[in-house]
């Protein structure tokens, strides 16, 4: 199945923490650049017919609010961090207006935290206001959700098994340090891959600036997009302009297109 043209929109670009993070006093922090507000990552991705979000962090509430999203045909889960799960139970709202349950798409671990911390909307015994929920459990094996066709992608968080996701010409990858030489091959020939970049230092599950901008060469993809940005990176406008010209920092309310 061909992928029908997409819009991708940035709901958020920041780490766990956010950006600003509460209590700092950063430069970055205190700037009043809005794209130095970082909420918690996570992409919307809409063809003509379907509404796909990747990751339900903490500000999911605000995101959908934010960009005024009316439908929701299915949430894309990358992996079981707070920082990507926290804010599933407001699919609720969705659940209100559009008469039912809300698709969930999931590997076993991600899967069995879900069940775990959303415990009530699993049970036997049902009651007004608990989220409707629809659990598919997904595997390495592409898979279509409404009109649109999704390649999982495995990259490694550390030692955690994470799931990036190809949707046509555009890839997306976070909470990311390293990816296998088997699932490379699945990103090559994209036209826009995002990548976590955590910030110019070393860190033990992040790829740093260096390191994803080195991948988005080796895989010779022409433009690339750097989320999942802590506050330690610096400020948008600086290292924008330290980036080569194919390559961007993305931001919260970017929107991308594709044929």
């Amino acid at each position: 199945m061909s992928c029908p043209p997409l819009k991708i929109t940035f709901l958020g670009t920041g780490t766990s923490s956010g950006v600003p993070m509460i209590g700092c006093e950063c430069a970055v922090c205190l700037s009043s650049d809005k794209k130095n507000y970082r909420l918690r990552s996570s992409v919307l991705v809409e063809s003509s017919n379907t509404t796909i979000v990747i990751d339900t962090g903490p500000d999911f509430r605000f995101q959908m609010l934010r960009q005024k999203v009316k439908k929701l045909d299915g949430v894309i889960f990358t992996h079981s961090h707070k920082d990507h799960l926290a804010g599933l139970d407001d699919v609720k709202a969705f659940n209100y207006f559009l008469k039912k349950p809300i698709n969930l798409y999931a590997d076993s671990l991600t899967e069995e935290a879900i069940r775990r911390d959303f415990y009530y909307a699993f049970g036997d015994t049902k009651y007004p206001g608990i989220p409707q929920l629809k659990m598919n459990r997904i595997s390495l094996e592409p898979f279509i959700v409404g009109d649109i066709p999704i390649t999982p992608i495995q990259v490694w968080h550390l030692k955690m098994p994470v799931l990036g996701f190809r949707f046509g010409k555009f890839t997306y990858i976070t909470d990311a340090n390293r990816i296998d030489d088997s699932e490379k091959s699945k990103i090559r020939g994209s036209d826009t891959m995002v990548l976590n970049a955590l910030r110019k230092e070393n860190h033990i599950s992040h790829f740093t600036l260096g390191e994803a901008i080195e991948i988005v060469n080796e895989l010779k993809i022409p433009n690339g997009y750097f989320t999942h940005i802590s506050h330690q990176l610096g400020c948008h406008a600086e290292i924008e302009n330290e980036l080569p010209s194919n390559i961007h920092l993305a931001f919260d309310g970017l929107a991308l297109h594709f044929d």
